[in-house]
C-alpha cells in the first residue's frame, strides 16, 4: 500500500527530479509532484511524494524531516486529504452574477 507525503519549505531551486532522487534513498517512489504557481511557473515551496509503501514513507519522514536542502530545513509529514476550498466570503469560490 502506498503512502503520500507532504514536503514543505522547499527552495525555489529544488527540482522534482532532485526530490525523487533524494526520497528514493528511503525506498521506492511512485510519484513526485512539485507544486508550481500558475502565474509565475515557479515552485510554491512545497510538493508531494508518493512512496510505494508505508514503511518507505515512515523511513523517508525519519530521514528527511529537518534535513537541510538548498539552505532550507525540510518539513516532511503525512499528506492530509484534500478539502473543499472555501474562500473568505464563505461562498466556496463560486462567482456571483
Amino acid at each position: 500500500m502506498s503512502a503520500k507525503l507532504f514536503v514543505g519549505n522547499l527552495s525555489p531551486d529544488t527540482t522534482s527530479e532532485e526530490l525523487r532522487a533524494l526520497f528514493s534513498e528511503a525506498g521506492g517512489v511512485d510519484s513526485c509532484q512539485l507544486i508550481m504557481g500558475p502565474d509565475t511557473g515557479r515552485s510554491k515551496g512545497f510538493g508531494f511524494i508518493e512512496m510505494n509503501s508505508v514503511e518507505s514513507a515512515d523511513a523517508a519522514k525519519a530521514k528527511f524531516n529537518g534535513q537541510e536542502l538548498h539552505g532550507r530545513t525540510l518539513k516532511v509529514d503525512d499528506a492530509k486529504p484534500k478539502t473543499d476550498y472555501t474562500n473568505r466570503a464563505g461562498n466556496g469560490g463560486s462567482r456571483r452574477s
